[in-house]
């Protein structure tokens, strides 16, 4: 089958192949038709090597396709199936899970060490133990979600990741409050669920913070009440809160200096939500002073933050009934054959969320 493949770490290209084998079906499992895959900026980071990743791998991590054989075993499953990927499935036994926290779950991290495709002789790794640039992949049974017939197979593949990302952050993490004052710094796709998130909750102020102005424009198309440059952010912060700072700030970006500015940005005794995934030698520092004293409360939010197949479920409720946009949050679609051209876009800073189709 075809591939997407990266070689090692640092490879600025992937290299489409025609001759990868999905291995390692038999009980417990299934085997997928990848119909759609999304390319979150998180494929780049593993790429890169900000994200830990054993190469070579096959990026991708938001996927949806049709069940195509099921192991032994497995009851929950049939051929035909129509399915999400969800690249964090919770065990359902572990300590988290037992405490409502599956997307805490580190069994469901036993997925990641181990090679799920092959080409010739060589193991080759899936990202986030699935691997979804690839025509069929096999995955433990709980990493196929069942969708709904009328879920377009690209918008199920966002929903896998970033967008219950981005909603889950809001709606699950900080619990956003009616009629407060949020801002984003970081408006891809993410952010952009995060602005939408937070307008289902009824913020009154959504101020969307990119340097990048199709995105600042793409976020006010999404929800947000006004978007503006790094460099106007402070201006911001004085005439919309008097100079107090927001209630809650999302840093979905995933660098030390954004999670400094977003502090910098909330007020006291507001919220700091840290969503975008950073790397592991890059420290955020506060002094022991302002940590006591302006009792900011700093929400790390992985996977939103919750229960993450009630969350899959409120998204598909909450689009059906019009509340979200995802239609639009796929801003290109591309072939797998084109995916360089995909990665140069996303690394631009250009698009908000774009779908391979496979």
């Amino acid at each position: 089958m075809r591939a997407a493949l990266q070689s090692e770490i640092g490879q600025d290209k992937l290299e489409v192949v025609d001759d990868m084998e999905a291995v390692g079906f038999g009980p417990g499992k299934v085997r997928i038709r990848i119909k759609a895959t999304g390319l979150c900026h998180s494929d780049l980071s593993a790429m890169s090597g900000v994200l830990p990743q054993p190469a070579p791998f096959i990026p991708g991590h938001e996927g949806s396709g049709v069940i195509t054989d099921v192991g032994d075993g497995v009851t929950s499953h049939k051929i035909g199936d129509r399915v999400l990927v969800c690249w964090l499935p919770p065990c359902g036994h572990c300590p988290s899970c037992n405490r409502g926290q599956g997307h805490l779950c580190l069994e469901a991290f036993g997925n990641v060490a181990t090679p799920n495709f092959k080409r010739a002789a060589s193991d080759i790794f899936g990202f986030a133990g699935t691997g979804t640039f690839s025509e069929e992949m096999v995955v433990p049974a709980a990493c196929a979600i069942p969708i709904p017939d009328d879920l377009p197979f690209d918008i199920a593949a966002l929903i896998g990741c970033g967008v219950t990302t981005g909603l889950g952050a809001a709606i699950n993490t900080a619990k956003v409050e009616a009629g407060s004052a949020v801002a984003v710094i970081g408006c891809g796709g993410v952010g952009i669920s995060v602005i939408q998130g937070a307008k289902v909750q009824g913020a009154a102020q959504i101020i969307a913070v990119d340097p990048v102005r199709s995105r600042r424009e793409a976020a006010l198309r999404f929800g947000a009440t006004e978007a503006v440059s790094p460099e106007e952010f402070a201006d911001a912060k004085n005439r919309i809160t008097a100079g107090e700072g927001f209630d809650y700030v999302f840093e979905v970006v995933g660098k030390s200096a954004t999670a400094q500015k977003a502090y910098e940005m909330t007020r006291r005794g507001g919220s700091v939500v840290i969503v975008g995934a950073g790397a592991l030698d890059d420290n955020f520092q506060i002094n022991m002073f302002s940590l006591f004293f302006d009792e900011k409360k700093i929400l790390p939010s992985m996977y939103g933050g919750g229960d993450v197949l009630r969350s899959y479920e409120r998204t598909i409720a909450l689009w059906r009934a019009g509340r979200i946009d995802l239609e639009n949050l796929i801003t290109h679609r591309v072939s797998l054959a084109e995916i360089n051209e995909a990665l140069d876009q996303m690394r631009t800073g250009v698009a908000l969320r774009t779908c391979i189709e496979l």
